[in-house]
């Protein structure tokens, strides 16, 4: 969306409240790093206003969406919702020119009197959004040898010892022995 700022920025008013929807980014030719496997069932839902206090243009909003993710350890379908709050000052776009490039990160900028925020918007989504989602704090996990929901129950098979450690096993295993020799 773009959010008309003609009008604030000649001095006719003071504050401009939005309310919008997002479409959800498409996600079905593969999704950078944290949303792997998360769908939106509906658009992401953003308010908020943009608020001109002598000059210093800024902007609050709250990004809300309700997704389905993958449990990060039993792969279940895990319901819930994600909001976002931000706060950002506005630049016009002739004030950005010249801006360094890490300080100009800090802004949001206005281009002829227009704020076009969805792509940044979804750029957050994708930074903010958690790193790991989970059906439940406790979740048990998949047993790593046959696949079976650790949440469900036990399954049968023998964990094999990490290779890793083959060489303490081997030292703890000698000193059994000796210690069984030296009862004997």
């Amino acid at each position: 969306m773009k959010l008309d700022l003609r009008e604030m920025l000649a001095g006719a008013v003071t504050t401009v409240p939005f309310a919008y929807t997002l479409t959800p980014p498409d996600l079905s030719a593969g999704a950078p790093g944290r949303l792997w496997g998360v769908r939106f069932p509906a658009p992401l839902c953003v308010k908020g206003t943009v608020q001109n206090d002598a000059g210093y243009i800024h902007m609050t909003l709250t990004l809300s969406a309700d997704y389905i993710a993958p449990c990060a350890r039993c792969l279940a379908d895990v319901s819930d919702s994600f909001s976002l709050t931000l706060e950002k000052t506005l630049t016009t776009a002739a004030d950005a020119v010249g801006m360094d490039e890490d300080k100009l990160d800090d802004y949001f900028v206005i281009e002829n009197g227009f704020l076009d925020m969805d792509g940044q918007l979804l750029d957050l989504l994708y930074m903010e959004f958690p790193a790991k989602v989970l059906c439940r704090q406790d979740c048990k996990g998949l047993c790593p040898i046959c696949g079976q929901d650790l949440n469900q129950g036990p399954c049968h098979c023998k964990p094999e010892p990490d290779p890793r450690l083959a060489p303490l096993k081997a030292l703890l295993d000698e000193l059994n022995e000796k210690e069984n020799n030296n009862q004997n």
